[in-house]
């Protein structure tokens, strides 16, 4: 089984997928590290900031890694934001069998109310550094694109618009 878990930053998909490694044992493999790996080896011009441009770089490494995994009969879970709303149609039926997909977001409201709280919460997996465009906005509008283009794309989008940690937990069971 790969499970694929995307979403927009700070929305807890590196705790999930934590929570699945500890309780499933999957391993995982964040694309934020492949990312900085690949940028900090020189092997790509593009920055952290590049996020359209490396969702088209990355997720074709990406997918390959997937159906490895799959065609080895290993459990994987994939995480990071660099998922394309069509990430279906790279997979054949029996791909897409062995994938469970996940994505979450967050509603305004949920940000509104919450936003001290997530950002107190980012670095609780990872320590990232403070990113100086993480305000209530940019949160509502990258949830918001996350929402309408996966949504648009027919996937199932898991929405945060009250409890964060029972919505996990049911992710989780």
């Amino acid at each position: 089984m790969v499970i694929i878990i995307t979403g927009p930053s700070h929305v807890g998909k590196t705790l999930l997928a934590q929570k699945l490694l500890e309780k499933y044992k999957y391993p995982y493999i964040s694309i934020d590290h492949l990312k900085m790996g690949l940028i900090r080896s020189g092997n790509t011009n593009l920055t952290p900031s590049d996020d359209d441009e490396l969702t088209k770089y990355l997720w074709p490494i990406i997918k390959e890694i997937i159906k490895t995994a799959i065609e080895n009969k290993q459990n994987l879970i994939v995480e990071g934001c660099y998922v394309p709303p069509t990430w279906r149609a790279n997979f054949d039926a029996s791909y897409l069998e062995s994938i469970e997909f996940i994505c979450l977001a967050m509603t305004d409201d949920y940000i509104d109310n919450n936003y001290d709280n997530i950002i107190k919460h980012e670095s609780d997996i990872e320590s990232r550094m403070i990113e100086a465009d993480c305000t209530k906005e940019e949160l509502k509008q990258c949830n918001s694109w996350f929402i309408n283009a996966f949504s648009h794309a027919g996937e199932k989008i898991i929405i945060i618009s009250e409890d964060y940690e029972k919505a996990l937990d049911q992710l989780i069971d």
